[in-house]
């Protein structure tokens, strides 16, 4: 199974103290701590997610559960209406990220916040986020990595400029989170409320024109 890298520290650190309640023969905290250190392996997989489906196709970010679908304006780099597509990242889900089009990043931002509860709506104006511009031949998109109650690390792999790849891994972020995907007007989105999404292969939109 392949692990993203920013997962080795913890799992160096998990496996050391498995180890060390093995070699002290301390078999109650061995037997507690296995499943630990087996969900942090887990937590960082990064499985290969290598499909494209097609330009005319645009894919989730992340995996998780869709919590909402719904009209808004996007000023930031839409600068106009949008559809937001929200989907929250449970500590069981992948966390890896990945590019929803082909596209060239036109804006990189960082915004430090709070760390409230991913899945409720204002979490995405509130709380810590990195967000992406992408410049895609038929329109822009706008994807925003939002910190949650236990994250900590927003990982967002590639500078202003990069020709980023559909399905290609975008960044992380560690522990329970959300991702919000900003699609035009021209974009006929494909999933609802409550359904599961797959980073890189379940397709949320499809390009109109």
């Amino acid at each position: 199974m392949r692990v993203a890298p920013e997962g080795w520290p913890f799992i160096s650190v998990a496996a050391a103290v498995l180890a060390a309640f093995g070699l002290l023969h301390w078999w109650v905290p061995f037997v507690l701590w296995l499943p630990i250190a087996i969900w942090v392996v887990a937590f960082f997989r990064d499985p290969d997610r290598s499909r494209v489906r097609g330009g005319d196709l645009v894919l989730a970010p992340a995996d998780g559960r869709v919590v909402s679908v719904i009209p808004i304006d996007e000023p930031v780099f839409l600068g106009g209406p949008a559809t937001r597509i929200a989907i929250f990242m449970n500590v069981f889900d992948v966390h890896v990220n990945r590019y929803p089009t082909d596209g060239f990043i036109k804006l990189r931002r960082y915004t430090p916040g709070k760390f409230l509860n991913a899945g409720v709506d204002k979490a995405s104006t509130e709380n810590e986020q990195a967000t992406l511009g992408l410049e895609h031949p038929r329109g822009r998109l706008l994807v925003r990595q939002i910190a949650g109650l236990v994250a900590r690390l927003i990982v967002t792999d590639h500078p202003e400029g990069f020709a980023a790849k559909q399905g290609e891994r975008l960044g992380l972020i560690r522990f329970g989170s959300r991702v919000d995907l900003f699609v035009p007007p021209n974009v006929a989105v494909s999933v609802k409320t409550g359904d599961v999404t797959r980073a890189g292969e379940t397709v949320v939109g499809r390009w109109m024109t």
